[in-house]
């Protein structure tokens, strides 16, 4: 078996649930992570690699880009972390700066390997990345709404109480508070919900809003209780290593770029992509009703309205 190797830059709260997730589902056969931080990047290293004996023998340990050299996989997790009370996209003129100097040193010395971009705003940072790297835009993904659609499916199977993994759906557009729920893509074991009754429940729309509403905010509920996000989020980055490495042709609501697909370009949001090796190989077209596809489309002017502040 060929040496599955996985970069992540940037070691904190986010990087390092990444790099642990990683590590105990046995992802990849070495871990590389890099930080202007080095000591504490090499402290991170040590502490799991102390862990083998539980879990296998998955080399992990703290480097720089040129140590990316030949690595399939590069997470980008650096910038700076979300403060309570602050959105998404105030952080963007605090994150812009750091891409570039990150684009560099993985062009020169990483520059065919996938990157995910977990930093935020994922959706203009993954836009900026493309743009300032040059390696195809395929090769770089963000990771969107995968964490928001793990959130909804979460508690629609608390409300239907069922396994999480029965539900199916999306939240689509930015990673933020213009996303939305495409309840049209929503079913539990087959069965839309929508103005139906699934397991003894009849659909009532006050609760489907209040439980979208929890989706939205629930990154703000988090923050404001323990400072910062990481550990589900750090689940949806092994998740999304796990499905390139294995080139599962898997579909995830992930950060791509449009061209054209549901009549919006030039712009990075989420809908449903088809992610493999070869990075995103293609986008699904669903069939979202006329007011989904005004909410996708809000969505996407926003952050069309965030980029052009931006010098890329």
């Amino acid at each position: 078996m060929n040496k599955q190797r996985v970069g992540i830059v940037g070691t904190g709260n986010v990087g390092v649930a990444a790099a642990f997730a990683m590590f105990v589902q046995e992802n990849c056969s070495e871990i590389i992570l890099v930080d202007i931080d080095k000591k504490r990047a090499r402290g991170e290293a040590l502490d799991l690699m102390h862990g083998q004996a539980y879990v296998g023998r998955i080399i992990v340990r703290d480097g720089d880009y040129e140590d990316l050299a030949g690595c399939q996989i590069v997470v980008v997790t650096a910038g700076a972390a979300q403060k309570p009370g602050e959105t998404r996209l105030d952080l963007l003129n605090n994150n812009a700066r750091v891409f570039r100097s990150i684009a560099e040193g993985l062009d020169r010395h990483a520059p065919d390997a996938i990157l995910i971009v977990a930093s935020n705003p994922v959706d203009v940072l993954t836009y900026m990345m493309q743009q300032m790297s040059g390696r195809p835009g395929k090769r770089v993904i963000g990771t969107g709404t995968m964490l928001d659609t793990s959130r909804f499916r979460s508690l629609l199977g608390e409300y239907y109480e069922v396994d999480p993994r029965s539900v199916h759906g999306y939240i689509l557009g930015e990673h933020g508070d213009s996303e939305f729920a495409a309840w049209s893509t929503v079913t539990i074991g087959g069965k839309s919900p929508v103005r139906s009754t699934i397991l003894g429940r009849h659909w009532n729309e006050a609760d489907m809003e209040d439980l979208f509403l929890r989706v939205r905010n629930a990154a703000y509920e988090i923050i404001d209780g323990k400072g910062y996000t990481n550990w589900a989020i750090g689940l949806v980055i092994a998740r999304l290593v796990s499905i390139i490495l294995d080139d599962r042709h898997s579909i995830q609501p992930v950060t791509s770029r449009l061209g054209g697909d549901y009549g919006i370009s030039d712009v990075c949001i989420s809908v449903p992509a088809l992610v493999g090796m070869a990075g995103v190989q293609r986008l699904i077209h669903l069939n979202l009703e006329e007011a989904e596809q005004a909410s996708l489309e809000h969505s996407a002017n926003l952050m069309k309205q965030s980029i052009a502040g931006v010098e890329l």
